[in-house]
């Protein structure tokens, strides 16, 4: 679960530094004031970010599939080395994926004057935009759609006393459930898609009727409440993970406190053991 959490904040930082400080002053005089270059820069990594954490969601969906599923084989199935290998797949088909939009046409700018902010040319590859939105809007709602569906039924299904299964399962699954993992899972989740979900509706609907909507500051409303998300995580990893918690007091303390008092140090190393 670190390495999709740490895959998250990394995504959530590329945002920060390069996307939401540079897209803030464009959207007051509503025009791009740092050159095409920035321009692209800005729109390709908005959209690798945007699909890394699309997919970094489903495999977290996965990993609490599979700790309910098989929870007493769960460390043997989701070994550190797999899950890195995932991450730095995603990471590098996300980026191959926005490539040929970012060596389109120069000419075109990629401001967009709705929501101010710079994007990829994706209008000029229709068929091959639609296949990146399937590619990755498909698999990762269906995804999480039915390891969560399996998850809640297991947990009504415990609650009821209904498991045909031996007591060591029964015993790992609910040490499995107790994992505060998954409340931070569901809660992530749901957050990322509820913020998007009217963002695509959207831009689909208008594919679709080939009628662009003319409310005011609608583009703008609904792109940047998808961005939200970023500042939304930060609230939610302090809120459901004991474990970022204590990794952020050790941050503090190792930043503002030059001597370390015993109690200080101890908590140090319980954190360095979990």
């Amino acid at each position: 679960m670190n390495i999709y959490i740490l895959s998250l904040s990394v995504a959530d930082l590329l945002c920060g530094i390069l996307v939401i400080p540079l897209s803030v002053y464009p959207a007051l005089v509503r025009e791009w004031v740092y050159g095409e270059f920035m321009c692209r820069l800005v729109g390709y990594t908005q959209s690798i970010v945007w699909i890394v954490t699309a997919y970094t969601l489903m495999w977290i969906s996965v990993d609490r599939y599979i700790a309910i599923r098989r929870p007493s084989r769960y460390d043997t199935v989701q070994t550190k080395t797999r899950c890195q290998c995932w991450m730095a797949f995603t990471w590098i088909s996300s980026a191959m994926m926005c490539t040929p939009p970012l060596l389109g046409d120069s000419n075109d700018s990629g401001f967009d004057t709705d929501s101010y902010i710079c994007t990829l040319n994706w209008q000029s590859m229709i068929a091959y935009s639609a296949t990146v939105v399937i590619l990755v809007v498909g698999p990762s709602l269906i995804t999480v759609i039915y390891t969560y569906s399996y998850v809640f039924v297991i947990v009504r299904r415990l609650k009821n006393g209904d498991l045909s299964h031996d007591k060591e399962y029964v015993t790992a699954l609910t040490e499995a459930l107790s994992n505060p993992n998954h409340t931070l899972s569901i809660v992530l989740i749901l957050t990322f898609w509820l913020l998007w979900i009217p963002f695509l509706a959207i831009k689909t609907y208008e594919q679709i009727s080939g009628h662009k909507l003319t409310i005011s500051h609608l583009q703008f409303v609904i792109v940047w409440l998808g961005f939200s998300h970023s500042a939304w995580k930060a609230f939610i990893l302090v809120t459901y993970s004991p474990q970022f918690r204590v990794m952020l007091r050790l941050l503090c303390i190792t930043l503002c406190c030059r001597q370390k008092t015993p109690h200080d140090i101890e908590l140090m190393n319980i954190g360095m053991d979990d």
